[in-house]
């Protein structure tokens, strides 16, 4: 199932944005960028999500910027005696040469290589752990609000989809007697057209096997095992908590009916209905994806 969600935040001198997002998958595969130098952090992060979300593509990412301190310089005091040693020296061969060499001014010599420098501190990543965990279910809640917006939709759809099964179902039923009779008929055709050319063989075996075929192309099963597949998807839509990977395979089962329903049809109507199912099914299985 998709879903978006963002949220910024700060502390001193650190500012960040979080970001997470989702697309359909199978199982769940949690992707994630952040910086690697907040020790800690990663584990929470996974944890949080798998606590929060059984299915989907997940990605994560933290930008972290730090405000630099531009008080926080100090002078490199022997970095600063080997320049003014190398200028001295300077000097003395220029004049040496009778060369006017113009004095170097402090500006120039502060900003000479490694004459000054930044002060190195060690941060303490602890309180910035601390406050981007702390953020971790505002950030799975808004997303978590749109994903379910999303499957609320989807639930919609897929009961939309599971009356338009019904209904065919229905339809397929109401055939079954006017399928009977034309069976019947046909039955019936074939068996004069035998016994016509029959000269010696058993009529009584002949009739065994007609009436064998028609056995095997009888099609209540499949028909009572789609409306047992409605009353279960119906029943899954209506639960808490992950269905997605059984409504996929629920899916699969009433493609199995659908397809086996087409094979035994052998009636033009009753056909038409098989493949109505077969597209229906598909529509949901794609459906049916988005759903955790």
């Amino acid at each position: 199932m998709t879903g978006f969600a963002a949220v910024k935040g700060d502390l001193a001198p650190w500012t960040w944005s979080w970001d997470i997002r989702s697309v359909n998958a199978k199982g769940l595969d949690i992707r994630l960028r952040l910086p690697d130098w907040i020790d800690g952090l990663e584990p929470v992060v996974r944890k949080a999500i798998s606590s929060q979300v059984a299915r989907g593509n997940i990605s994560i990412a933290l930008r972290i910027n730090r405000e630099a301190d531009e008080a926080q310089v100090t002078l490199n005091v022997a970095a600063l005696d080997e320049t003014l040693n190398v200028i001295a020296q300077i000097a003395a061969r220029a004049e040496q040469n009778g060369v006017v060499v113009r004095p170097t001014s402090p500006a120039e010599i502060a900003a000479m290589r490694g004459v000054l420098q930044s002060a190195q501190t060690a941060d303490d990543t602890g309180p910035l752990l601390a406050a981007l965990t702390a953020e971790l279910p505002a950030l799975l809640s808004a997303f978590n609000d749109m994903r379910e917006h999303e499957g609320a939709a989807l639930v919609a759809i897929l009961t939309g989809q599971l009356d338009q099964i019904d209904t065919l179902v229905n339809e397929a039923e109401g055939l079954l007697n006017e399928r009977s009779d034309a069976q019947a008929a046909a039955l019936k055709t074939a068996l004069a057209r035998v016994t016509d050319n029959a000269d010696g063989m058993e009529l009584g075996r002949v009739e065994q096997e007609l009436a064998l075929i028609a056995v095997k192309s009888d099609v209540r099963e499949e028909l009572d095992r789609l409306a047992a597949h409605v009353a279960q998807a119906r029943s899954l839509l209506a639960s808490e908590g992950p269905r997605g990977r059984k409504l996929d395979f629920l899916m699969q089962e009433f493609n199995r009916e659908a397809n086996t329903l087409c094979s035994k049809a052998g009636f033009q109507s009753l056909t038409r209905i098989g493949l109505d199912l077969k597209t229906l099914i598909d529509q949901m299985r794609e459906q049916v994806q988005n759903i955790e």
